[in-house]
């Protein structure tokens, strides 16, 4: 009972999914991204086996579509489900139940794709889209921040709303940002109060922590003390 954009940015290489429904901690089961392979949001009935199981089917070359079908076809209550992905090449697919409840559908476009059930209406996912394409200028978080904000404002989630989550990778095996809100009356808002910390506090260190091309990240003590000494700390590190 959810509604979700998975989306890629062919310039960065980045997957991200941003979700958000009248159900309580919506990230801890929807949203599943992978670094070179795509994002999946499975949903409404949520089966959270299928989302690395569509991702690993992207991985051995699939289809998007085809990976779903693949994921799905031994899922005996796929009618209730809601499951939709987009992969590397910007390729993107989304199944939506006949059991789901309505107003459900989905709308898929090159590196993105939108669904959604138990909505107020088909507006939801439409301005959803809309607010997605006119804010081609911003990052790919914020507009996904944006469009679920538009859709939000069309309605959303016909019982009311709860949690939020965005998540985004790039290069690592694990995501760049991984932000939730669990239980909020107003999970979109504090999502972006949430984003706006993660932007200003964890963004720009991004490129010192261990990664695959520096395992062990910067390590140099006197630039890590430096940086707290900029922040008028009194920390030290043992030498």
């Amino acid at each position: 009972m959810t509604w979700s954009v998975v989306a890629h940015d062919p310039e960065t290489g980045a997957f991200a999914v941003a979700v958000t429904t009248c159900a309580f901690a919506v990230g801890a089961s929807c949203p599943f991204v992978r670094s070179g392979v795509g994002a999946v949001s499975t949903q409404s009935m949520t089966n959270r086996y299928l989302g690395p199981a569509v991702l690993d089917g992207m991985a051995r070359g699939l289809s998007p579509a085809a990976a779903i079908e693949s994921a799905l076809a031994a899922d005996e209550g796929r009618g209730l489900r809601q499951i939709h992905a987009v992969d590397r090449h910007g390729r993107s697919a989304a199944y939506t139940g006949k059991n789901c409840v309505e107003w459900c559908g989905d709308v898929t476009s090159a590196h993105v794709s939108f669904a959604g059930n138990m909505l107020a209406g088909p507006a939801v996912l439409a301005d959803t889209y809309a607010a997605f394409a006119a804010n081609h200028d911003l990052k790919l978080a914020e507009r996904l921040l944006a469009a679920l904000d538009a859709g939000e404002a069309a309605g959303g989630d016909r019982r009311g709303r709860q949690s939020a989550a965005l998540v985004l990778t790039t290069t690592e095996d694990f995501p760049d940002l991984s932000i939730r809100v669990d239980d909020h009356p107003l999970p979109l808002v504090e999502l972006r109060r949430l984003y706006d910390i993660w932007k200003r506090e964890r963004a720009p260190h991004l490129r010192e922590q261990p990664s695959k091309s520096r395992p062990s990240g910067i390590t140099d003590l006197d630039m890590i003390e430096g940086r707290w000494i900029r922040q008028g700390l009194d920390i030290r590190l043992r030498r």
